[in-house]
C-alpha cells in the first residue's frame, strides 16, 4: 500500500476557499476512487491557513491515477494562485497501520 502525505499553506484570508477546494476532491474520490482506501484532510488548529492531506492508495498506480484525476487538477486550479509556498509532499510504502 503506498500512502501520501501533502502539507499545504496557504495565504491569510484564503483559507476558506482552499478548504472548499479540497472538500470537493474528498467528495470526488469518495465517489470516483474505488482504489483509493482513505482519504483524509486536516486544517491545523494552530494555524487556519495549513492543511494537511493524508492519502493511501492501493498500489502506486492508484496514486498516479488520483494525482492524474480531474479532480485534482481542478483543486490546483482553483487553489494554487492562493498558496503561500510550494506543496510538501511524502509518499511511501506503507509499513505499519492501526485499521
Amino acid at each position: 500500500m503506498i500512502s501520501l502525505t501533502a502539507i499545504i499553506r496557504v495565504r491569510p484570508g484564503t483559507q476558506d476557499l482552499v478548504r472548499a477546494a479540497l472538500l470537493a476532491v474528498a467528495e470526488a474520490v469518495a465517489a470516483s476512487e474505488p482504489e483509493t482506501l482513505g482519504y483524509f484532510v486536516m486544517q491545523s488548529s494552530d494555524d487556519p491557513c495549513v492543511f494537511t492531506t493524508y492519502e493511501r492508495f492501493a498500489d502506486r498506480n492508484a496514486m498516479e491515477k488520483h494525482n492524474s484525476s480531474a479532480a485534482v487538477a481542478k483543486f490546483v486550479e482553483q487553489a494554487a494562485a492562493h498558496f503561500d509556498g510550494p506543496i510538501t509532499l511524502h509518499a511511501g510504502e506503507e509499513i505499519s497501520a492501526k485499521a
